[in-house]
């Protein structure tokens, strides 16, 4: 599903370039539960963002779903994304501007569902996270956990083939961490290829490989 070869990130510093990323060789199959850890800046969000095509590699090849994303433009890329995968971001990433129904019927309307299965899709979520109280509320009402359960909802709600997490429970009580494990996991077996960037050795469990990024190299 997803293959990279020799991918380097650097950002220009004066004269030089540092680097975020260095010769990532990396291949992930349908169907798995891969974990990405390591130290504060290794580059693991990074890693992530190239994946998921937010942020694109200074060097190297990346294929997914044989497609060629490093020879792709910006518009193509971002069809690809929204036909795919779904991203659960650390810092939450919802639009200020919309309200929690909305944030979550964002992804439907991308993938053109009709309204009466959108409405359904969004209710369904909103019941399974206990947060249809919130769904007239916009993300600035909302607390940091809350935040995170919308987030979730959104990344998950369009049934994507590839999820993305960025510390997808950093932000919630120990017992909803563990309900949305147990979810990912279950998801997993029903087939949804899963990339976690976590710290949580608790949650890294739950995969069924484990990444280790040190300085921008896999370890």
């Amino acid at each position: 599903m997803v293959k990279l070869n020799k991918i380097n990130k650097w950002y220009k510093t004066g004269a030089s370039n540092t680097y975020v990323l260095r010769n990532i060789d990396l291949e992930i199959k349908e169907r798995e539960f891969v974990t990405v850890m390591g130290p504060s800046g290794a580059g693991k969000s990074t890693l992530l963002n190239i994946i998921g095509m937010l942020d694109t590699a200074s060097e190297g090849e990346y294929h997914f779903l044989d497609n060629a994303v490093h020879e792709l433009n910006e518009k193509k890329r971002s069809a690809l994304y929204k036909q795919h995968m779904g991203f659960i971001f650390q810092s939450y990433h919802l639009i200020d501007e919309l309200t929690v129904y909305e944030n979550l019927e964002t992804p439907l309307l991308y993938k053109k569902i009709k309204s009466s299965q959108r409405k359904g899709m969004v209710c369904d979520m909103l019941d399974r996270f206990q947060i249809v109280g919130k769904k007239d509320l916009f993300p600035h009402q909302l607390s940091g956990g809350t935040q995170q359960l919308v987030g979730v909802a959104r990344a998950l709600i369009s049934e994507p083939e590839l999820l993305l997490a960025d510390e997808p429970t950093g932000n919630l009580h120990s017992s909803q961490g563990e309900e949305i494990m147990d979810w990912f996991k279950t998801l997993n077996e029903e087939g949804m290829t899963i990339i976690q960037v976590t710290h949580s050795e608790k949650n890294a469990a739950y995969g069924n490989r484990i990444i280790n990024l040190h300085d921008g190299w896999i370890r």
